[in-house]
């Protein structure tokens, strides 16, 4: 005899939850190849950029005192170059 209250019997309800399970896995590996594909190249630096971040490097700067140092050591490089 058939319950009135569950519209699935135990067989569908297994198969149901098969197609969920199904489903979330292909959008999990489809979002997982779309966020690859939308990975950016790295930007290429300008030997002035470069230049600056290796003298950072070498005073140990991090953080704001480091954006700071580039900063003006960027426009002092500018400078230099016109």
């Amino acid at each position: 005899m058939k319950s009135a209250g569950h519209p699935f019997n135990a067989q569908s309800r297994v198969h149901h939850v098969e197609i969920v399970l199904a489903a979330s896995a292909a959008a999990v590996l489809l979002s997982g190849t779309s966020a690859v594909a939308q990975t950016k190249a790295p930007a290429t630096r300008s030997p002035a950029s470069l230049e600056c971040s290796k003298q950072a490097d070498a005073k140990g700067l991090k953080g704001k005192a480091r954006k700071k140092f580039r900063s003006k050591c960027m426009k002092e490089m500018k400078g230099k170059a016109a």
